[in-house]
């Protein structure tokens, strides 16, 4: 997959492509909850809809392809190995740059407890 994701003003921009296509992003953040939604519209049809929350360099989270199919992602900015920075910004704390990321699928992520249940559970984790 190639992501490019853009942060600025409560909002999230983006495009990008995998196995499936071509596709746009669009969404929300917010920066005091570290929490955020967007779209993924593929040029050539369906929606792909997201929701998860900003956990160090990446956002964990689920996504849904309404009456289809579920599932959990984790994204995190491309390695410098290509001379990029992977250094990134805390969601709405200032404009961005566009991140390039890898997103392999993490099915398991809606069957464990694991970051993304126990921020929702308003617990900080173990100390």
């Amino acid at each position: 997959m190639d992501l490019h994701l853009s942060f600025s003003n409560g909002n999230i921009t983006g495009e990008g492509n995998d196995d499936v296509g071509a596709f746009a992003v669009k969404g929300k953040y917010c920066a005091a909850s570290a929490e955020c939604h967007w779209t993924k519209t593929y040029l050539a049809g369906h929606d792909v809809f997201y929701r998860g929350f900003r956990e160090g360099k990446g956002i964990w989270g689920t996504w849904e392809i309404r009456g289809q199919s579920k599932g959990g992602f984790h994204i995190w900015p491309k390695e410098a190995a290509d001379g990029e920075s992977t250094s990134t910004t805390a969601l709405a704390k200032r404009p961005a740059p566009p991140l390039k990321v890898n997103a392999p699928m993490r099915r398991s992520l809606t069957k464990t407890a694991g970051p993304l249940s126990r921020r929702r559970r308003g617990s900080t984790g173990p100390s």
